[in-house]
């Protein structure tokens, strides 16, 4: 089965042709906020190395989300696009479980690690089995690094730009009964290679995007945030708070010199007033 896989989660684009197993050709590179410029020559320099066209493939892979909310777009755009000229099928891969597919029949727990916005990460926690299947064990987050740490269990195996990036943030909330080591280098980025491998074990079970399809954003709502930012207070406690606040600020002013000044002043002058 060949397929055409596009990976554009993050800033770090990746494209492939696969044959199965068999990687035809592929390019990554770093394409920050410029996936919609690099996206489509990248590909047709693909059909040209390989001397394939759009209608010699079997189907088509992309990398669903979590991830860049453009970068997403640009790549699910693309191919649907392909798909409606093509009429192949589509298999959508989330992006940290294609990322799993990076360290294919690895024994450890996975952990892969993306970047969100507002300095969160995503997280996801995946094995493999021994009859190589791809068990998911807990499904997509999104949260703080102290949030993913306390999240983990026993001896797991962490990757991805997520974690070079926060890893000693990681690091300070991992329980000291968990064991964590670092992937290699080359399993750090997600690769369209992967996003093609398992989106060639998903056609094959029958399992192509229906029309209405979407990125998968992983974002936590707006009142869990505000949540947080309260440090766990009500909106009735926030609203005491504030009220409490503002009469504090109140009081301190009137015990300021200049404050008791201008209030000494003010019953002199009433005094006078009255006097005459």
């Amino acid at each position: 089965m060949k397929v055409l896989a596009v990976e554009t989660a993050t800033s770090w684009q990746s494209v492939a042709i696969l044959d199965e197993s068999r990687v035809l050709a592929r390019h990554d590179q770093e394409a920050a906020g410029s996936h919609a410029k690099l996206l489509l020559p990248t590909i047709d320099r693909l059909f040209r190395e390989t001397g394939l066209t759009l209608k010699q493939l079997d189907g088509l892979a992309v990398s669903i989300g979590p991830g860049s909310f453009t970068g997403l777009r640009v790549g699910l755009a693309t191919l649907l696009g392909f798909r409606t000229i093509s009429q192949l099928p589509l298999a959508v891969v989330p992006t940290l479980e294609g990322m799993a597919w990076n360290l294919r029949g690895t024994s450890t727990l996975l952990c892969p690690i993306l970047n969100s916005r507002r300095g969160e990460l995503y997280w996801a926690l995946f094995r493999w089995t021994s009859d190589d299947r791809l068990e998911r064990v807990m499904s997509e987050q999104v949260g703080t690094a102290a949030m993913l740490g306390s999240s983990l269990t026993g001896s797991v195996l962490v990757f991805g730009e997520g974690w070079t990036v926060e890893a000693s943030a990681i690091r300070a909330s991992i329980p000291p009964t968990v064991t964590v080591a670092e992937a290699p280098d080359p399993a750090m980025k997600p690769s369209a290679v992967s996003i093609g491998l398992a989106g060639i074990e998903r056609l094959r079970r029958g399992e192509s995007a229906g029309i209405d399809i979407n990125p998968l954003y992983v974002q936590r709502t707006a009142a869990e945030l505000k949540y947080e930012e309260s440090g766990g207070l009500s909106p009735v406690a926030l609203r005491h708070k504030r009220v409490a606040r503002k009469g504090n600020a109140r009081v301190a002013a009137t015990r300021t010199p200049s404050a008791r000044a201008r209030v000494t002043r003010g019953k002199a002058t009433g005094g006078t007033r009255n006097g005459a």
